[in-house]
């Protein structure tokens, strides 16, 4: 198969708004994201970081630079305030190229995000 483009999810929760969980939580999430589907950095397009409106002490994407991956193009927005959605939470679309089917790719949720995606294996 040839290379293409395609998109990891992910998602995780912080227990308390500081910079130092929410960078703790971001790199767990985005190793287990990484490791998980065997990507390598070159590989690596652009990713995209949401966080609900309680998230506010840092950029989701400042850890994704202290991790390295201060030259892949980063961008934090706001997630949409719905009601009954799951607070403290930070997801994530990791734009890649790959060789693998889109039916291969894991896609990952930690910690209170697990509930997000209860179709996917643990």
């Amino acid at each position: 198969m040839a290379p293409a483009v395609r998109a990891l999810r992910g998602a995780t929760t912080v227990d308390v708004d500081t910079p130092e969980h929410i960078e703790e939580r971001v790199r767990a999430l985005l190793d287990t994201l990484l490791e998980r589907n065997a990507v390598d950095h070159d590989d690596l397009i652009s990713i995209l970081f949401t966080a609900t409106d309680d998230v506010v002490s840092t950029f989701p994407a400042t850890a994704a630079r202290a991790k390295g991956l201060g030259d892949v193009p980063l961008i934090c927005a706001r997630e949409l305030a719905i009601t009954g959605g799951t607070p403290m939470c930070i997801r994530v679309m990791v734009h890649l190229t790959t060789d693998r089917a889109r039916h291969e790719l894991h896609h990952v949720y930690l910690e209170g995000a697990r509930s997000l995606r209860d179709d996917l294996p643990a």
